[in-house]
């Protein structure tokens, strides 16, 4: 029985990780939407890139190097694809934990548990995409297994379901019919596995094309380079006297898993013995809280003991920090416009980031945790940033909400509604309510030739969007501005602002309010310098 090892998982992950980068363009042209956009392949790219960087530098065993790996995937996830391929990765390392090497039931295994953890994450799975490529390579793996003895025969087999049924994937999506493709996501999973073949039948990676970036074992991630390597700073135990044998240990155990390292958790009826490194031991007591009183506790700073034990010169200073306040705001933007305007409606921190470029959960993660406040509200004000924000929750020791604001009319109209006394519960009603108040409208190019919605779009062509479906297409900016307009203004609407971007000016801007205000005289019309790329105009409704 031939079996895969942590070198053939090292070689196939830089292998995938190349095969991906190589083809990463092909799969951006996959996209039907024609919009400018963070797309699939550069958001996968990005995804895997950065999370194979971190798990070839591992120096573990086969599973402890999938656990490296989906880590890092969930912190690098950029975009709806890049959150899912977390989740799948996610998945296939609960799976083989623990591991020195996979068998074909352990990859049978770790098909199945990356499906179902995908499927789990997205509220409303769509079949038809990257979800049914993974969930009927699961289905293949779960009816075959047992026929095959060589782990490296059975995953190319597994390798041909995934890549039929990536092939079926337009006769369930009309849209990708229409345009002729298949879908990107899955293609990017298909893409992944086959550079992950190449290593074991080749015996090294696939190699880069010119221009790509290489995945290098000396790049690991800036964030796992510590003192001494210390990733987690405190060593914290303690003992949980239950308040009632019957609790169980796995909430509390899934809950602190990602806080830290070197973990034991050991039940043994009337108490829990609790051993974590981690950068927030407040967090895992609470939580131990929720099962009974806490004994025995000790917490060390293995950071201080490592600088205490090589005597730097300087004597470390501890900084003092003001006490937490009650709520703080993170939203997604991108323009100096836009920017000033968040600022000015009290948002805390704003995140470079939107169409092109998606933030990583990372980046959020970070944002969220410049921020000294018990909760923090996220508006990520782009679709394809949602999944993303919603999994900084998981690996944050603030109490973090996401608004899923689809753009950043939404997001600004969500902060009007922001009360900083009022409650949890009622500001979130409250953010969520004011956010569908508002229709926005955005004007923009298209990046690729596409047919959507019956027309046939050619590259260049400017086009107008209302929820996110292009209801407009010409060759003139504002003419085409003014016909998405007619189309969202109604007899309750009272005020539209024109927010204009980076490559339209003042004066084109005001001649486009003007003729608003002349074919609705009604309503009042404000213009603003959002400096956003992409879109020559965002317009408001409200």
């Amino acid at each position: 029985m031939r079996t895969l090892s942590g070198s053939d998982i090292k070689l196939m992950i830089e292998s995938a990780s190349n095969n991906l980068q190589n083809n990463k363009k092909a799969i951006n042209d996959l996209n039907v939407f024609p919009v400018p956009d963070g797309d699939t392949g550069t958001n996968m790219g990005l995804t895997f890139g950065a999370a194979a960087t971190a798990a070839i530098a591992a120096e573990d065993t086969a599973g402890d190097i999938l656990t490296v790996l989906a880590k890092a995937s969930l912190r690098n996830a950029r975009g709806n694809s890049g959150v899912i391929l977390s989740q799948i990765l996610r998945g296939v390392s609960k799976a083989l934990e623990g591991k020195t090497e996979f068998t074909t039931e352990d990859l049978k295994d770790a098909a199945v548990c990356g499906r179902y953890t995908a499927y789990r994450a997205v509220m409303k799975p769509t079949e038809g995409t990257i979800l049914t490529v993974i969930r009927e390579g699961a289905e293949f793996a779960e009816q075959n297994y047992k026929n095959y003895d060589d782990a490296a025969q059975f995953f190319s087999e597994y390798i041909k379901a995934c890549k039929e049924s990536l092939e079926k994937t337009p006769e369930i999506l009309p849209v990708l019919k229409q345009a002729g493709v298949v879908d990107a996501g899955g293609c990017g999973v298909v893409t992944l596995l086959e550079g992950a073949e190449y290593a074991l039948k080749e015996g090294c990676a696939v190699a880069l094309s010119e221009g790509a970036e290489p995945v290098s074992a000396s790049a690991a991630a800036k964030d796992d380079i510590d003192t001494a390597n210390i990733r987690y700073q405190y060593c914290t135990e303690f003992i949980i006297q239950k308040t009632s044998p019957d609790r169980q240990s796995n909430q509390f155990r899934a809950a602190i898993s990602p806080k830290g390292d070197c973990m034991l958790v050991i039940d043994d009826e009337d108490i829990v013995k609790v051993h974590i490194h981690t950068n927030h031991p407040g967090f895992v007591m609470e939580q131990a809280l929720k099962l009974g009183q806490l004994i025995n506790i000790k917490v060390d700073n293995m950071k201080y003991q490592h600088n205490e034990n090589i005597r730097s010169a300087e004597e470390p200073v501890e900084k003092k920090t003001e006490p937490l306040k009650k709520y703080g705001v993170v939203a997604v933007s991108a323009g100096a416009g836009l920017t000033e305007v968040f600022k000015s409606v009290n948002v805390d921190k704003v995140v470079e980031g939107g169409q092109t470029m998606n933030p990583s959960t990372q980046d959020l993660l970070d944002a969220v945790s410049e921020i000294n406040a018990e909760t923090v509200y996220i508006l990520p004000n782009n679709k394809n940033i949602i999944l993303a924000a919603e999994q900084v929750n998981e690996i944050s020791d603030r109490n973090v909400i996401v608004i899923p604001t689809k753009n950043i009319p939404q997001g600004i109209s969500a902060m009007l509604a922001f009360e900083p006394e009022a409650d949890i519960e009622t500001n979130t009603e409250a953010m969520n309510e004011m956010m569908l108040a508002v229709k926005c409208g955005q004007v923009t190019f298209a990046a690729r030739d596409s047919a959507v919605g019956g027309m046939d779009i050619h590259e260049g062509d400017v086009m107008g969007m209302l929820g996110g479906e292009i209801t407009e297409l010409g060759s003139d900016i504002n003419e085409v501005s003014e016909k998405l307009v007619d189309k969202m203004v109604d007899e309750d609407t009272a005020l539209v602002t024109v927010y204009y971007g980076e490559d339209t000016d003042e004066k084109s801007a005001a001649e486009l309010a003007a003729e608003i205000e002349k074919d609705h005289p009604s309503i009042d019309v404000s213009v603003v310098n959002g400096g956003q790329p992409v879109y020559y105009y965002m317009i408001a409704a409200e």
